[in-house]
């Protein structure tokens, strides 16, 4: 047994269920979180800046790139990259994007990574607070591998996700918000949606690909349990990896 396969094995995960009280506000206190339209969530969004930063400073070194981002939500990644050809998007949750003025600028949007054409391939595959919502993060991220051109980078901003600071963040900050709007609370939100660690997160990153690099944000400090934010880039995929797993993975759609 290989160090990877206990963590694979914990994939897919189960969603915990939300109860009616949660549903009832689910969408409207989503869209709103996304948008920053409070206090705490428009600080939230100027912390999550320094993600996008990073991802897009990479733009310099792909003049004319086809880009795909995972898990687009409404489009504010996109202000930030510069020069690219193609821009497609994956995107589940179509409320997002409903109102997104960028979305002029989009190629194609697509509800689900099995959806985009085989062959098709992208430059740079992009995310942003994204990985940690995914119940089957290495099946998705091997098949965002196969639309990896030769040289190609994946990048993804996460949060800290397991450590203490980000914890104590999310608690002072928007979870303290919500409870005060809403009466309940914001934990069980969290569990909803974020289902995997940075840890896991990286893990499963490395089993896909030869080249990893991590950096964390400077705030409050760069160090363990003290960073809200990782930058996660890798390059050279590992081909034998992605399709032994998705061959494992016994579904017939793609």
């Amino acid at each position: 047994m290989s160090a990877i396969d206990p963590i694979i094995g914990r994939f897919p995960k189960e969603r915990p269920a939300l109860d009616a009280r949660f549903r009832e506000i689910y969408e409207r206190a989503y869209v709103a979180n996304r948008a920053g339209t409070d206090p705490a969530s428009a600080l939230a969004q100027r912390l999550e800046g320094w993600m996008h930063r990073r991802v897009a400073a990479a733009a310099g070194s792909f003049a004319n790139a086809r880009i795909l981002e995972l898990g687009a939500g409404n489009l504010n990644h996109l202000r930030h990259e510069r020069g690219f050809a193609v821009y497609d998007v994956v995107e589940p949750f179509e409320a997002l994007l409903r109102d997104a003025p960028e979305k002029r600028a989009v190629g194609r949007i697509y509800q689900r990574l099995a959806d985009i054409e085989d062959g098709k391939t992208y430059d740079r595959v992009i995310s942003v607070a994204v990985l940690e919502h995914m119940a089957d993060l290495p099946r998705e991220l091997a098949l965002a591998c196969r639309h990896l051109a030769d040289g190609g980078l994946f990048q993804a901003g996460i949060p800290c996700e397991g450590e203490a600071a980000w914890w104590l963040g999310w608690r002072a900050g928007t979870g303290l918000a919500f409870y005060l709007e809403h009466g309940l609370d914001y934990g069980v939100l969290m569990r909803h949606e974020h289902l995997n660690t940075m840890d896991e997160i990286l893990a499963v990153v490395r089993h896909f690909f030869e080249r990893v690099t991590m950096r964390r944000s400077p705030f409050p400090l760069p160090l363990p349990h003290l960073s809200f934010y990782a930058y996660v880039e890798a390059a050279g995929v590992n081909a034998t990896n992605v399709e032994r797993h998705l061959a494992a993975d016994g579904r017939t759609e793609k």
